[in-house]
């Protein structure tokens, strides 16, 4: 079952790990830079990592040393553990998704990209996705869901098949990605729209001119894009994206 995406996703620009800035003390993914992106009018774009006692935690990398006062993989502490772990640039800790989800509550698109697990991309995936589906259970607002792993948007799917899904895609230059070639090139094609019920991608917006991204569009996919930082960016991805995702200044709403 394909679900459309809610007209909102396409009329408010996304702010990327919410509207963050560590200079006025908003780091990503943080209830501060939620609260922002909703004072705002933005729709808001998180990350969600699991927990070592499976629960959906919003952060982005695997690692907490970049963004937090604390270091080693995310997912070998539990979610209390992690609720006290401060983020640099900030007063506040990381938050569980169930929290996040009663902050929003409904106000803005709030769009949930699941980190891979799997490490590979690979069919290795479930935890996480029954995670974020429970907490989702009775969200009333615009809400979807997205991943780069295929097999982890199927499985939601399966959990959930009423909330909007969708790929984060990209050229998977071999270089910029820890994946063999096979790999890279399986998922430069986005072979797996269909098979997992999709209604959108969100694609680096610096190759938005791909050939399969045009075949999607004109297929009637809507079409994000990752991560604008500039307004020149953003004019450029506007040539085909029907919406963008952005960071380092303020996107304008369209007209």
């Amino acid at each position: 079952m394909r679900v459309s995406l809610p007209e909102e996703f396409l009329t408010r620009p996304l702010a990327h790990r919410a509207l963050h800035d560590v200079t006025a003390g908003r780091p990503e993914n943080s209830r501060a830079a939620i609260r922002a992106a909703i004072v705002a009018g933005y729709g808001i774009e998180i990350d969600v990592q699991m927990s070592a006692d499976e629960s959906a935690m919003v952060f982005h990398d695997d690692n907490l040393d970049r963004l937090a006062m604390a270091t080693g993989p995310v997912r070998v502490q539990t979610a209390c553990a992690l609720e006290k772990i401060e983020l640099r640039g900030g007063s506040e800790a990381i938050p569980r998704l169930a929290e996040v989800l009663e902050l929003v509550a409904g106000q803005v698109p709030l769009l949930i990209e699941i980190k891979d697990q799997d490490g590979e991309m690979g069919a290795n995936v479930g935890a996480l996705e029954r995670a974020v589906t429970a907490d989702l259970a009775g969200y009333d607002g615009p809400i979807a869901v997205m991943s780069f792993n295929p097999n982890s948007v199927r499985h939601m799917a399966d959990l959930c098949p009423e909330i909007p899904r969708g790929l984060v895609t990209d050229a998977y230059q071999v270089q910029d990605w820890p994946l063999p070639e096979e790999t890279c090139a399986f998922l430069r094609g986005i072979p797996d729209y269909d098979a997992a019920g999709c209604s959108f991608i969100s694609h680096n917006h610096k190759d938005l001119r791909r050939p399969r991204v045009m075949e999607l569009k004109a297929a009637g996919a809507a079409i994000l894009c990752w991560t604008v930082k500039s307004p020149q960016e953003e004019e450029r991805a506007r040539q085909i994206a029907q919406n963008v995702t952005f960071e380092q200044y303020l996107a304008p709403f369209p007209a």
